[in-house]
């Protein structure tokens, strides 16, 4: 995997993490989208600990 693709996981963790925050704040969150949200925020997580494995490192989002 290219260290691009690892820095567009890594950015995309954060804008999920940052959607998250957005609509968990709002005064009536939608709790199916945050649900959403997080299963998606956890896959991006997962493919960047798989990578970090695979080649040694240790650096998690």
């Amino acid at each position: 995997m290219s260290s691009k693709h690892i820095h567009y996981l890594r950015r995309e963790h954060a804008r999920l993490d940052a959607e998250i925050d957005r609509e968990s704040r709002r005064r009536l969150p939608d709790e199916v989208l945050i649900a959403r949200l997080k299963k998606l925020k956890l896959a991006v997580k997962d493919q960047i600990a798989a990578w970090s494995n695979d080649t040694g490192g240790s650096r998690v989002a």
